[in-house]
């Protein structure tokens, strides 16, 4: 049963507000870079009268950011960027303290969509996605593209990899800045915030001991290699599998196995899909895996795991605890599946540390600054987040952990932009 406000929203039960504000309150403590910008904003109010929309997950962190925008005069209205993702305490805070919230935990699919669209309704200058689907949606509402949007932020490496694909074909309509790619937000979020974040999903849903299993990372990204050194710290034996030729060599000089998925299928105790693409883990592995072995996905989409592929080899499958579906197949072995195969982080866990998604925010908050400023000055397609935003992210970083660096003299500066001094 949801609960609906008259500020427009829906959300599974606003009795769960008091709950979800101590949480944001908590994960606040841990976005000093965000408290900064918040700070900044609340002065200057940079994004007066503009109206965003977002669809993210909906967590502690994402609530801090809604903060720092709101505080910076901007509207806005989210919803969910994943059907599992969703804090529904957080959503019930967010909603009572006025945000518009359009976010149930388990939501199906129709109601998903309907949560897109009420998040567009107010017809976005800015828009802030994870994974595309508001960007989408939105695209096939030409009325609201050409009336409102100035431009809008991409979250995710799913979302970046859709938005090049509608650019290339010619069919972003407004230009997208690709927050995913910042320094500050690949390097940290998707390392050391996956890692960490999928690990602890797993241990979540399973209660497993990690030492001494066999885990097989398949893709080997910035998230992959997340996933794979953090395993590797908890005992694991790490084997990675890969479709490009240079992150497969670099896996190699981590340390860690390289080997094709058919062979890895026979071996491993748990797979971590992370490649974003669709069906990494395909009929013909799940035949020849052994009994017991876990899938989990840290994609953003519930297809890298083909779902329809194991129930067809299942002759009967049960919900074995929370996030953990049990297949039992007609020879006899069972496999286990999390989460219905979506991100097994924020599905079965808290997603992100806040301290992590601090930066990732701290990118969105001033690039919506950065783009609203610019008003449509911004071609359509995707940029990148400018230089001068991830250093002073970077910087408030380190300020944040009480942390000084060097600078480079006159001196320095001028040898190193000169092509003419040599020894």
């Amino acid at each position: 049963m949801s609960a609906k406000k008259a500020t427009g929203g829906d959300v599974k039960n606003l009795s769960l507000a008091p709950e979800g504000k101590l949480r944001i309150e908590w994960a606040s403590r841990e976005m000093p870079v965000l408290q900064l910008i918040r700070d900044r904003f609340a002065k200057e109010k940079p994004l007066k009268g503009a109206r965003i929309s977002a669809c993210l997950h909906i967590t502690t962190e994402t609530a801090n950011l809604a903060a720092t925008l709101r505080a910076g005069g901007a509207e806005l209205a989210l919803c969910a960027s994943n059907p599992l993702s969703t804090q529904d305490d957080v959503a019930a805070a967010m909603l009572a303290d006025g945000i518009p919230m359009y976010a149930i935990k388990g939501e199906d699919s129709k109601t998903y969509y309907e949560h897109i669209a009420a998040a567009l309704a107010q017809k976005p200058h800015i828009t802030l996605d994870d994974g595309a689907d508001l960007v989408t949606t939105l695209h096939q509402d030409k009325t609201a593209l050409a009336v409102s949007v100035i431009g809008g932020m991409e979250e995710t490496t799913t979302g970046v990899i859709r938005l090049r694909s509608m650019a290339q074909n010619k069919k972003l309509k407004y230009p997208i800045i690709a927050v995913n790619d910042a320094e500050t937000k690949h390097f940290f979020d998707n390392r050391y915030g996956t890692g960490q974040s999928t690990v602890d999903g797993i241990t979540r849903a399973t209660n497993i001991l990690w030492a001494g299993k066999n885990v097989v990372v398949c893709g080997y990204g910035w998230c992959g290699r997340g996933i794979a050194m953090r395993a590797r710290g908890m005992g694991a034996q790490v084997i990675v599998t890969e479709v490009n030729p240079i992150r497969a060599i670099e896996a190699v000089m981590d340390g860690y196995q390289v080997m094709p998925l058919l062979k890895a299928a026979r071996i491993g105790d748990i797979f971590v899909t992370i490649t974003g693409g669709l069906n990494t883990i395909d009929k013909p592995h799940l035949a020849i895996m052994k009994d017991g072995a876990i899938l989990a996905n840290s994609g953003h989409f519930n297809v890298e795991i083909n779902i329809p592929a194991l129930e067809s080899l299942a002759k009967r499958n049960r919900m074995l605890r929370p996030f953990v579906q049990e297949y039992t197949l007609k020879d006899g072995r069972r496999l286990f599946l999390l989460a219905d195969g979506r991100l097994i982080n924020l599905a079965a866990a808290e997603g992100h540390p806040a301290s992590v998604m601090d930066m990732s925010f701290a990118n969105q908050a001033l690039c919506a600054e950065y783009m609203f400023n610019l008003k449509k000055a911004l071609a359509p397609g995707v940029h990148p987040v400018p230089r001068t935003i991830d250093q002073e992210v970077g910087r408030l970083k380190l300020r944040s952990m009480g942390i000084r660096i060097d600078k480079l003299t006159r001196e320095q500066r001028q040898y190193l932009s000169s092509w003419e001094m040599g020894t």
